[in-house]
């Protein structure tokens, strides 16, 4: 990319989160992604170069230690001319969604991260000719903490994301509560694996979006933005899914086409294209805890295996899912235990603040950063360093906890002899796939308080109304139950 002749005609807006904002080339397979401020709090250059510098550092060496090489992009930091940076702020400017434009874009600095358009880009050439389709999943917890620390017994019971629902809803963020439920997509089982993806589709709140050729189909933009209906997206998908049965349109076209997208994409997520140093966590889903989620929809249709013990994980080992999950329980602690440990460095930092960068608290991400990560030990020993390592982990299982996982899907051609890609086939034809991951941003060290108060917010709603409602049912319910057994007594 020549940043000296940059035209701001050329770059449309894609998308934006809460600390950044991303532009799309029209022709070009590569994205500018640019930070966002409050307009009241501003860093200088320097300050801005190094904040996307060290995500470019963590990306490469810790996210694609763990994830795979071919699963994490870095990007590299560009330069471009201040005059671009301005013009382009001001063509996107009508495109944002109301909710987001409390921030604004770095104009000042002229430094942005110069990263492949995942939503076009796959990671192997494709001829130009061929559409290409990419669902992004934020797939969110994976797991129910163990930690001895969780002094609410909900959390063993009920997911972060579930109990989360309930305040989202209940404060506006969404109109209705999802049926999604991370646990299912994570658990391995299609069956689970097909209600999570469904849920999404029904539901897709910021969880789910699809793009066609680059260009968003379905999904929210924004909160107050319904996504399309399901004939919409069948339109749009049967160039990749026609169904088998041969029905050209109506709802049994658009239901079949559905199942096919869902089928599709759960295979994907089930392959192992790529390898990482996930596994040297050694921290397998099934000694941590039960992989049933007691809200989730799905669980009234589990079936016990064996001894009656509840279905564990069956995802394999090599797939990206499992990488993540792995990476996600690095909060061996939850928040509840490490929140006295991150009280622990702060006093250590008032005492000898110029210590923080020996710390590595703000960087710099190396590998010295990432061997210390490796360190699984939960037996605290009163020191700074036990806390600080407790404290990093928890934000890189944080960062994998609030990822984005693309799929980018595309029809082979007919002579593929020679190609050594991954494919998946459909009821239509053969599809190219690659898998990425986005959205790896280290989570901030300042941001643990909030998480700390967040999480206490989430669960006390939860046992004041889906708590207290069960438990107002319940002498009812039993009250039925032994009229039933009298009955049968008498019998």
């Amino acid at each position: 990319m020549d940043e000296g002749k940059m035209d701001e005609n050329e770059w449309g807006y894609h998308g934006e989160g809460n600390k950044s904002l991303v532009v799309a080339h029209a022709q070009r397979c590569v994205v500018l992604r640019f930070l966002k401020f409050p307009p009241n709090r501003k860093k200088n250059s320097e300050e801005i170069f190094q904040h996307l510098q060290n995500i470019v550092d963590f990306s490469k060496n810790v996210m694609k230690e763990f994830l795979g090489e071919n699963s994490v992009h870095c990007g590299e930091v560009v330069q471009l001319p201040l005059d671009f940076v301005k013009q382009l702020c001001l063509k996107i400017q009508s495109e944002r969604p109301e909710s987001r434009c409390d921030k604004d874009l770095d104009t000042l600095s002229g430094y942005a991260l110069c990263l492949p358009n995942l939503a076009r880009l796959q990671t192997y050439r494709f001829a130009e000719h061929r559409p290409i389709l990419c669902v992004e999943i934020k797939p969110k917890c994976g797991f129910l903490p163990v930690s001895r620390d969780v002094t609410h017994e909900v959390k063993h019971q009920v997911c972060r994301h579930c109990m989360h629902q309930r305040l989202k809803v209940a404060t506006g963020k969404w109109k209705q509560i999802s049926k999604y439920c991370p646990l299912d997509l994570y658990s391995g089982n299609k069956h689970r694996m097909h209600f999570a993806l469904k849920s999404l589709l029904q539901e897709a709140q910021n969880n789910l979006k699809i793009f066609k050729n680059g260009e968003l189909i379905y999904g929210c933009r924004d909160a107050r933005s319904p996504a399309a209906d399901w004939s919409e997206l069948a339109h749009h998908l049967k160039p990749f899914f026609f169904p088998s049965n041969g029905l050209a349109a109506g709802p049994h076209c658009t239901r079949a086409v559905i199942r096919e997208l869902v089928r599709v994409v759960t295979r994907v997520l089930l392959s192992g294209s790529d390898k990482g140093r996930a596994g040297a966590l050694r921290l397998g889903p099934g000694p941590r805890g039960p992989c049933v989620c007691e809200a989730s929809p799905f669980r009234g249709g589990l079936r016990p295996q064996g001894k009656g013990s509840p279905e564990r994980s069956g995802l394999p080992k090599g797939c990206l899912l499992y990488r993540t999950l792995q990476v996600q329980m690095l909060d061996l602690l939850d928040i509840e235990g490490l929140y006295p440990l991150y009280r622990r460095v702060e006093r250590y930092l008032e005492e000898f603040p110029e210590q923080r960068k020996a710390l590595q608290i703000d960087g710099p991400y190396d590998e010295a950063f990432y061997r210390k990560l490796l360190d699984l030990s939960t037996e605290d020993d009163g020191t700074v360093a036990f806390a600080l390592t407790k404290v990093q982990q928890y934000r890189v299982a944080m960062t994998a906890k609030d990822c984005s996982i693309m799929i980018a899907l595309s029809p082979c051609l007919q002579d593929t002899s020679s190609d050594q890609r991954p494919v998946v086939p459909s009821s239509r034809c053969r599809l190219a796939f690659s898998v990425s991951v986005l959205d790896l941003d280290l989570k901030p060290y300042e941001s643990i308080p909030q998480q700390h108060k967040l999480d206490g917010k989430i669960v006390s709603y939860y046992a004041k109304t889906v708590r207290a409602k069960d438990a107002a049912t319940l002498p009812a319910r039993l009250k039925e139950s032994e009229e039933r057994t009298l009955l049968l007594h008498q019998v």
